[in-house]
């Protein structure tokens, strides 16, 4: 659950660097992504990882496609990507 609330904490700071005018729909899809898998099955590490490597590829796509830089998802990616479960 922590790891989960990182996650979802970064993801926020990263639409922080989106335009103005994007952030709030990229907010409201970020939340409603996790209150969707809030209900998730914390036991299994193997569907966690694969859920948090998602997340992880698509705020690189949407970084991308605003032209931020993948560098700002850096501490994302080291959340998302670490082998232990939180």
């Amino acid at each position: 659950m922590e790891k989960a609330l990182r996650v979802y904490a970064e993801m926020l700071r990263l639409v922080r660097r989106l335009p103005k005018d994007s952030r709030p729909y990229y907010a409201k899809y970020a939340r409603e992504n996790f209150v969707n898998y809030r209900d998730f099955d914390a036991s299994d590490s193997k569907a966690l990882d694969e859920l948090f490597h998602r997340a992880y590829n698509h705020s690189l796509w949407v970084l991308n496609k605003y032209l931020v830089d993948e560098s700002a998802a850096q501490k994302l990616k080291e959340i998302c990507l670490m082998d232990e479960n939180v």
